[in-house]
């Protein structure tokens, strides 16, 4: 079932909006003051070309994609100074043969290590799974200890599996690492535990 992207808003201090060009300039300067640690969340961007040009399209097409129901971004967003946290989103990029849909994200350097991201997976995994059962690929570089204690954490809460058959190489500034694929399976019950 296809519905377009909508706000959720996880908790006092958490509110995820839909990707917007809108929030373009916030986006970028969220970007690079985490760069080159979001390159993992977002290999396709090209340091050497106009970053700005490269955001802007990806957001144009997020949004209009978001209303179609296609894809799935939101930005995370701190209400009471509507500062931008990170990105997170759904797309169709799936490699296990298992899945619909496969889960990525990233948080700004100065907000890591605050529960933003578990908080904001959370939230879209329960978003996705309100209609219906959905299995969804989470893919992690297994160098990024951060990142691999955060999908662990959410695999046993939503009694996940390994997915050895969707594990894939991906280059990020210039090298090549396999990350990880774990498979989750969500729906109107919730997480298991």
């Amino acid at each position: 079932m296809r519905r377009a992207t909508s706000s959720i808003r996880v908790d006092e201090d958490l509110v995820l909006r839909p990707a917007s060009r809108l929030r373009t300039r916030e986006i970028i300067e969220a970007f690079e003051e985490t760069w080159p640690e979001v390159n993992r969340a977002m290999p396709w961007i090209n340091p050497d070309s106009n970053i700005s040009a490269q955001m802007s399209e990806f957001l144009s097409e997020t949004e209009r994609m978001g209303r179609a129901g296609l894809l799935h971004h939101w930005v995370m967003i701190r209400p009471w100074d509507n500062s931008i946290l990170g990105l997170i989103g759904f797309d169709r990029v799936t490699r296990s043969g298992q899945a619909t849909w496969n889960l990525g994200y990233w948080v700004r350097s100065s907000e890591q290590n605050h529960g933003v991201a578990s908080k904001s997976i959370e939230a879209v995994l329960k978003w996705m799974g309100e209609i219906e059962e959905v299995n969804i690929e989470l893919k992690v570089d297994p160098l990024n200890i951060p990142g691999k204690s955060t999908v662990s954490k959410i695999v046993r809460k939503w009694s996940g599996r390994r997915c050895i058959e969707g594990d894939s190489s991906i280059t990020i500034a210039g090298v090549r690492t396999v990350h990880e694929c774990h498979v989750v399976t969500v729906g109107p019950k919730g997480p298991s535990k």
